[in-house]
């Protein structure tokens, strides 16, 4: 286990390597009016002066040795156009913790309603009419199609104009959701969570489903039901735990990702965390800014599949990390 866990770390840092100079070189192609705050009134002097100043004008090795020793030290430099000379490490300071709030909220809730949701398509799939699993596999089917904006504007504009109605009742009461987060309003955490919850959602009921028919359909389950033991028994101690140990891979990226929130929900709802963040700098041209956070990131998702893989290593010691060829 240790020499598994020490190549992978060894190869999560060459990839971070690479990803980190490519994006690196890139980001020096880019129009230099992303290290100025008002480049239009800027003269060529001044222009000039201030690439120096900032190392743009050394050749690129030389660059990339700079930024490499700075980012050793947890330097990930100051931002020059979304806040001038503040340091991005405290512009993350302020956003993280919203994105983290957010995001361990809709993990929480996609979490426990997908496995709900599996679990009820899958033994659905042994009753009559096939009901649960019918209607699971329409909400799946409509999640996975329909482009997440299209649904994502959807509760937005649901939510914010009676979520809940009883008018139909003869009831003139009905709960409106704010349209726009507020971190003083309880409230306003509805709609943004619902909205990062329902892709993982659907994600894990599907994987879910699909894990545990396999299990049920397998020679020891069809010898346990022979043998008379309860059905509920056989889907919780063995059909349920072997359909979980592919699905683990996938949870720790998907925790990762979700706790720093997404580009598209943080940006509807003016959710002032780490994906909006992302969106304000591409349109501010803050190159500075938008190298730190695709570089974190970019962590993120090597570090969700080095994670995974050890989290499924850890649930299934049957698993070998160190057969031939590292296979599993």
């Amino acid at each position: 286990m240790a020499k598994y866990i020490c190549k992978r770390v060894l190869r999560a840092f060459v990839t971070l390597f690479i990803i980190i100079t490519i994006l690196f070189s890139l980001l020096r192609l880019m129009p230099i009016e992303g290290y100025f705050e008002n480049f239009e009134k800027a003269s060529p002097v001044e222009i000039q002066v201030k690439l120096q100043s900032l190392g743009i004008t050394d050749p690129l090795p030389k660059q990339l040795s700079r930024f490499y020793s700075q980012l050793l030290r947890g330097d990930l430099g100051t931002s020059n156009r979304y806040r001038q000379g503040v340091s991005i490490n405290t512009i993350l300071a302020d956003k993280i913790p919203v994105s983290l709030r957010l995001g361990l909220m809709s993990f929480c809730i996609s979490l426990t309603a997908g496995l709900f949701l599996g679990i009820l398509m899958a033994r659905s799939t042994r009753t009559r009419f096939r009901i649960g699993d019918k209607l699971g596999t329409v909400f799946i089917v409509i999640v996975q199609a329909v482009p997440a904006a299209v649904y994502h504007i959807f509760i937005q504009f649901a939510g914010s104009q009676g979520v809940i109605n009883l008018q139909w009742l003869g009831i003139d009461w009905s709960l409106r959701l704010p349209m726009l987060f507020d971190a003083s309003k309880p409230l306003s955490y509805v709609l943004p969570v619902l909205s990062l919850s329902i892709g993982s959602t659907a994600y894990y009921a599907m994987w879910l489903r699909r894990y545990m028919v396999d299990e049920a359909n397998k020679d020891y389950v069809k010898l346990a039901r022979a043998k008379g033991v309860p059905g509920g028994q056989i889907s919780r101690r063995h059909v349920f735990r072997n359909a979980m140990i592919p699905l683990v891979q996938y949870i720790p990226g998907s925790i990762l990702s979700t706790l720093m929130g997404s580009l598209y929900v943080e940006s509807l709802y003016s959710v002032p965390g780490m994906g909006g963040l992302l969106v304000t700098a591409i349109q501010n041209k803050d190159n500075t800014l938008i190298q730190a956070l695709v570089l974190i990131y970019a962590v993120l998702s090597i570090a969700g599949l080095l994670l995974g893989d050890l989290l499924m290593a850890l649930v299934d010691p049957r698993i070998s990390l160190t057969g031939k060829e590292d296979t599993r």
